[in-house]
């Protein structure tokens, strides 16, 4: 069977209203817009033209999207920076706005978190043998993003790997 054909969008206003709502309700990349735009079947030149819009407009600002997904994906869902820095560049964010909004991220609150997140895991490790053990937690801390050098830190103060 066919997919039904889906009418595009060629008009300019009717997109920059879509687009409108499409940034209203969550924060955007760029790059997201672009690509919701192409989807309705846009040019080019319109897509540029209706992203230069929302950028006037304020609709579409890549500092404070980045910012936001940043604290969102760290408070939320508990992720490193370098998973976090993968989903901004996954995003096609410039590398100078996630290094800025990498740096909205509190240290104490960073190093709590881990701690949290190693603390949590430990219950459900059924391993004995201490050295498995620490392997364990630190490779679900590198999965979840963290940097491999604070995780050391963090399990050598703690003692968490001992018990």
């Amino acid at each position: 069977m066919d997919e039904p054909k889906k009418k595009r969008i060629t008009d300019e206003k009717t997109a920059l209203a879509k687009a409108e709502h499409f940034c209203a309700y969550q924060e955007r990349s760029q790059q997201e817009v672009r690509d919701k735009l192409y989807d309705l079947g846009m040019y080019p030149t319109g897509v540029e033209s209706v992203i230069s819009q929302l950028i006037a407009t304020n609709f579409l600002n890549e500092e404070r999207f980045a910012k936001a997904y940043t604290v969102g994906k760290f408070r939320q869902k508990g992720w490193g920076r370098i998973k976090i820095k993968q989903g901004l560049k996954f995003k096609r964010v410039s590398d100078k706005l996630i290094t800025k909004a990498l740096l909205s991220i509190d240290g104490d609150e960073y190093l709590n978190t881990l701690q949290r997140i190693l603390e949590k895991k430990q219950d459900k490790i059924l391993e004995n043998d201490p050295y498995k053990r620490r392997y364990k937690l630190q490779q679900y801390a590198m999965s979840r993003g963290f940097e491999n050098d604070l995780i050391n830190d963090v399990l050598k103060a703690s003692e968490l790997s001992k018990s």
